[in-house]
């Protein structure tokens, strides 16, 4: 529980509010800024005026909408993640990591489809390619702990980027990536001595790779930054205490199940 806290004050610590000139706004532009409003109010437990913001941002994008290019698949991943954000802010018993981590996916989406920079999902590399090496040793030592850790927190990270992925990257390549995520999580007892096993890990590491390298190298606009390493800390501090909790609950359960079978 105080490691929870912990994370917890580290994110409102890292967190603060990036100030952006209305009237110098477009509508996309304040697309782009009520959904950081709406994540910076979650994040100070303020869920009403989360829920306030989001209701607008359904207003708002619903008014432009029809006045800008947005593809059908751009449309059904905004509504999809607003969706879910508005259920994390009228939730009444959702865990705070899981709120954080809805408005993040939301505030992640609404960059992907307004940004002209570099979109700041892509900031995430070093935070998933990191947990995703060290998933990657631990399971070339044999370690089954530290490979559960890490790639549930790979997995959790990779989550909170998913949709956002979906906007800019082929559906060829996510299949693909897809693909090995789930061969590697569906047989994880055997990624210590499988050969198969290992090629997959040593193939997805490469096509992670290859999804940062292959878009554009564009600078982020400087306003962003503060965002972008705002999102970063926050993401990475959460969801590395989030993957370890959930590989404690895995590994309880299956504790309780063998217990089960020898009763």
């Amino acid at each position: 529980m105080k490691i929870k806290w912990v994370l917890i004050i580290v994110i409102l610590f890292m967190l603060t509010p990036m100030v952006v000139s209305a009237n110098q706004q477009t509508p996309i532009e304040r697309l782009d800024h009520i959904s950081d409003e709406a994540l910076q109010m979650m994040k100070f437990h303020r869920y009403e005026d989360a829920k306030k913001l989001l209701d607008y941002f359904s207003e708002q994008f619903t008014s432009i909408a029809d006045h800008e290019s947005f593809s059908m698949d751009e449309l059904r991943i905004v509504n999809l993640s607003h969706d879910e954000a508005l259920e994390a802010a009228v939730s009444t018993n959702m865990e705070y990591e899981e709120r954080i981590s809805r408005l993040t996916k939301f505030r992640l989406v609404v960059d992907a489809i307004t940004s002209s920079h570099q979109p700041l999902w892509t900031e995430m590399k070093d935070s998933i390619m990191t947990a995703f090496h060290q998933a990657r040793e631990a399971a070339l030592n044999g370690d089954s702990t530290h490979f559960h850790s890490n790639f549930n927190t790979f997995l959790a990270l990779y989550n909170v980027i998913y949709p956002s992925m979906k906007v800019d990257v082929s559906a060829e390549n996510i299949q693909r990536i897809d693909a090995r995520i789930n061969y590697i999580d569906g047989y994880r007892s055997q990624v210590f001595n499988n050969v198969k096993s290992q090629q997959e890990l040593e193939g997805l590491e490469m096509d992670l790779k290859n999804l940062f390298e292959n878009l554009d190298e564009d600078e982020a606009d400087p306003s962003l930054w503060w965002v972008i390493i705002s999102t970063g800390s926050i993401i990475i501090s959460t969801l590395s205490y989030v993957g370890w909790r959930k590989y404690q609950g895995e590994k309880e359960h299956r504790k309780n199940r063998s217990r089960g079978h020898k009763e």
